[in-house]
């Protein structure tokens, strides 16, 4: 099998209303990475506009041309360093249409190459923010990606979506911070990415925001749903991991996750018998 890997650098740090801070700490990431010969560099949802609700009372206060100017900032530092960059942040639409939340897709030359807008809101969301409508795939390596934003994970038929796109690697980021302490969201988000991981063979970096109380932090998990590293509770870190296709992984859905996406609910041959059609009886 031809060896295809990708470096992955998952970056997280406390997200704020500053755009200016916000937009420091991801190009020191960014140097960071470059010093670790990763291939692309990964932050959380809203990482550079903050988050309309938590960081920011709304959309409204945000200093637009200071964002433009800052998102250029990480732009040159993508090319200055030839990294691929996923950027949280917050896109403007024309009024009076409620901005996006989005990832913006930067390439090693210093393009804005594509966005992703987050296609599923909260309520909370929704008041803010208005939902996409597209998916975003792009290749590093020969290895296919795609892009997703925190509560799209509450809806599986996006993964077999992807799944059916021959997507490998899934680049999904949250912002799940300045909570009032543990909640579901402790118990429920990473276990879900696991779930989507091993269901559809996927490898995937979770970018989180670690702004307290941030029920948990950015990992990185492989196809087989285990998580293979992860940054420490309400600390900023970088977490360094590598995709790589030749490795064998656990996956009892193989031979059977194809048919299963085409409708055949069943992996066993059909019996007509009548005491398997009579329900009823003993």
């Amino acid at each position: 099998m031809t060896a295809r890997k990708m470096k992955v650098a998952t970056c997280q740090f406390t997200v704020t209303g500053s755009i200016r801070r916000n937009a420091g700490m991801i190009r020191q990431f960014i140097r960071q990475a470059k010093a670790k010969r990763v291939d692309i560099v990964h932050f959380s949802e809203c990482a550079v506009s903050g988050y309309a609700g938590a960081d920011l009372s709304s959309t409204d206060v945000i200093d637009w041309r200071l964002l433009r100017e800052e998102t250029e900032t990480i732009v040159q530092q993508a090319k200055k360093n030839k990294l691929w960059i996923v950027l949280g942040s917050t896109h403007p639409l024309t009024p009076p249409h409620k901005p996006h939340n989005s990832l913006y897709l930067i390439d090693p030359q210093g393009k804005i190459v594509d966005r992703y807008d987050k296609r599923f809101g909260t309520p909370h969301d929704l008041s803010h923010y208005t939902t996409g409508d597209h998916f975003v795939t792009f290749t590093i390596n020969k290895i296919k990606c795609a892009l997703l934003i925190c509560f799209d994970l509450r809806f599986p038929e996006l993964y077999r979506e992807l799944k059916k796109q021959n997507v490998e690697c899934i680049f999904q980021s949250f912002y799940n911070a300045r909570q009032d302490g543990p909640s579901i969201h402790n118990v429920i988000m990473r276990q879900t990415m696991q779930c989507r991981a091993a269901t559809n063979f996927f490898w995937i970096s979770m970018a989180n925001s670690c702004g307290y109380y941030a029920p948990y932090p950015s990992c990185f998990i492989q196809p087989d749903g285990r998580i293979v590293g992860q940054l420490k509770m309400h600390r900023p870190g970088m977490l360094v991991n590598t995709v790589d296709t030749t490795k064998k992984f656990y996956d009892p859905m193989i031979g059977f996750r194809e048919m299963v996406m085409k409708g055949i609910l069943q992996n066993g041959p059909k019996v007509s018998d009548p005491r398997s059609r009579k329900r009823t009886i003993l």
